[in-house]
């Protein structure tokens, strides 16, 4: 592995972390350069069962995918744990099947289970004690102090910022490795959160394309204070925006020579993808290479 996410923080220089949902996404985010990765939650639910993100993906099958990615790439992963699949029990096999899998953090929030489909802005919220019983259920069964636990708090959605930020200081004084408040609107909430927690946690802030925090460049987020910012549908979004296009093409010009310029031949998704390496490999562990 490149260095633990604990060692990266430490340095002091904000993290971008772009959200990936499979092993592809992930290694294509590594060759790019990124420090470290956001196994997005929203992104596996749309791109393993096109779905919305409302809980619908288990534990199981984001372990799966956890797995796969992990096998592809050393550098951290940030994973995307939802509520943690359930009471504060739970989330301690949460914490233990995800670190077990190649989690390098693991986020945890303080939405009920079971979120509500009718109305996607709604965020119910369990209380603050519950939530601090969560964080010390996850600190609690994670094998190893490198296993960050991220907590976010989306209380901006249906509670006052001060509300807010009393939840995030619960959540930091529970443990937490991270700190995360989803959904703050105004610029001036996000310089008094940072101000707040200065030298205590490391911060975490989300960009999102239509979301409701204003949108801001790394650099203008780690100037405020923040320690790691995450894009979590820049890739889905554009993978999915670019196989619209495509398939839309094909159907119909019925063949690809006008997709050509911006898509992969099959040398160049070969070399992405590894296949000289595997074919090396093969070559040096032919049982031909070891006849007595």
């Amino acid at each position: 592995m490149s260095g633990t996410l604990r060692h990266i923080l430490s340095r002091g220089q904000v993290v971008p972390m772009p959200g990936v949902y499979d092993a592809v996404s992930a290694l294509i985010a590594e060759r790019s350069g990124f420090a470290g990765v956001f196994l997005s939650g929203s992104a596996l639910s749309y791109t393993m069962l096109g779905r919305p993100d409302i809980g619908l993906v288990t534990l199981t099958e984001a372990a799966a995918t956890l797995e796969r990615v992990r096998d592809r790439i050393s550098i951290p992963i940030l994973v995307d744990a939802d509520s943690g699949f359930g009471n504060a029990l739970n989330v301690a096999r949460t914490i233990r099947v995800f670190e077990r899998a190649g989690a390098s953090a693991i986020q945890i929030e303080d939405q009920i289970n079971h979120k509500r489909p009718g109305d996607l802005a709604a965020r119910p919220l369990v209380s603050p004690s519950e939530m601090v019983g969560k964080i010390k259920a996850a600190l609690d069964a994670r094998h190893s102090d490198e296993t960050l636990i991220s907590a976010r708090t989306d209380a901006p959605f249906s509670e006052t910022f001060e509300q807010a930020l009393a939840r995030a200081h619960a959540y930091a004084d529970a443990g937490a490795d991270i700190i995360f408040v989803e959904g703050l609107s105004e610029l001036v909430q996000l310089q008094r959160l940072t101000d707040e927690f200065r030298g205590k946690k490391p911060l975490l802030h989300n960009v999102l394309d239509g979301g409701k925090s204003p949108l801001q460049t790394t650099a203008e987020l780690g100037a405020l204070g923040y320690s790691i910012v995450l894009f979590p549908g820049a890739a889905v979004q554009s993978a999915v925006s670019a196989m619209e296009r495509a398939l839309q093409t094909l159907k119909t010009d019925g063949h690809t020579k006008a997709l050509r310029a911006n898509m992969h031949d099959g040398k160049s998704l070969n070399q992405l993808i590894g296949t000289p390496e595997f074919q090396t490999a093969a070559k040096v562990f032919d049982a031909t290479n070891f006849n007595d």
